[in-house]
C-alpha cells in the first residue's frame, strides 16, 4: 500500500509562509480570478458617487460603449445602469474565413434616497465615463414664522 501525502492547506502556516506564496505568484489564491483579468473592469466597471447640495453624481467607468448600449431605469428605490455590447469582426482571406466574437456587458444597481426626484435623473456619455445625475427634490420649508410670548 502506499501512501501519498497531500500538502495543500488553504492558508500557509506562519507569516513567512504567506509572504511566500504571494512572492511566488501564489496570489491567486487569496484574490478572486476574476478580479486578475482584463475582463474585470467591463463586468464590474467602477463607479465614483458625489453628493452635492442639488444632486448626486454618478460617473461609471465603460469605456468601449457607446451611448445606445445603455440602459438607465429607475424606481423610487433604486437605480439600475446596464450596459450590452455585441461586436463581430470578420476578415476573410485565401481560403480561409475567421470570425471573432466579442460581448461585453455590465449591470450596478444602487438604493437611492427618497430626497432623489424621478423627474431630474438625467445621463450623459463622455470620453469613456458615464455621468449621471440624480436630482433631489426641493425641501421647501415654511418661512419661519415669529411666536410672540405673552
Amino acid at each position: 500500500m502506499t501512501h501519498i501525502k497531500f500538502n495543500h492547506s488553504p492558508l500557509p502556516k506562519s507569516f513567512g509562509g504567506l509572504v511566500e506564496d504571494i512572492l511566488n505568484g501564489g496570489l491567486n489564491k487569496y484574490v478572486k480570478d476574476d478580479f486578475l483579468t482584463n475582463d474585470y473592469f467591463t463586468t464590474h466597471p467602477p463607479v465614483n458617487i458625489v453628493e452635492t447640495p442639488e444632486a448626486f453624481l454618478l460617473d461609471v467607468v465603460a469605456p468601449g460603449f457607446s451611448k445606445e448600449d445603455f440602459k438607465i431605469s429607475a424606481d423610487e428605490k433604486a437605480i439600475t445602469i446596464s450596459a450590452e455590447k455585441k461586436t463581430e469582426t470578420k476578415n476573410e482571406g485565401d481560403k480561409q474565413v475567421r470570425r471573432e466574437f466579442n460581448f461585453k456587458s455590465f449591470k450596478r444597481s444602487f438604493t437611492i434616497s427618497e430626497q432623489v426626484d424621478a423627474g431630474k435623473i438625467n445621463a450623459k456619455y463622455d470620453n469613456g465615463i458615464l455621468k449621471v445625475t440624480l436630482g433631489k427634490k426641493e425641501n421647501k420649508q415654511d418661512a419661519p414664522k415669529e411666536i410672540v410670548v405673552e
